[in-house]
């Protein structure tokens, strides 16, 4: 199964344009490119927040670390 052929497109779109009417199908694009732009848009933030968490984790990592650090040394020097 390929892609419709050029007189298979046209009877589609005969029959949206029969179901829909003239005036309606510029509304159903303006929404589906709406519907597109705000996924893409979640993708990108969703994207965006990911590195910040990791960020925030590696700094609580080593601030844990930077705790221990100094008690660690005590016991090695009363050792």
């Amino acid at each position: 199964m390929g892609m419709p052929s050029m007189p298979e497109l046209l009877v589609i779109l005969a029959i949206v344009v029969l179901l829909f009417g003239a005036k309606k199908i510029p509304e159903l694009a303006k929404g589906l490119g709406s519907g597109i732009r705000n996924f893409k848009k979640a993708m990108n933030e969703d994207e965006e927040e990911t590195p910040k968490k990791e960020i925030t984790q590696e700094s609580t990592a080593s601030t844990t670390d930077t705790q221990k650090s100094p008690t660690q040394s005590k016991e090695t020097t009363n050792a």
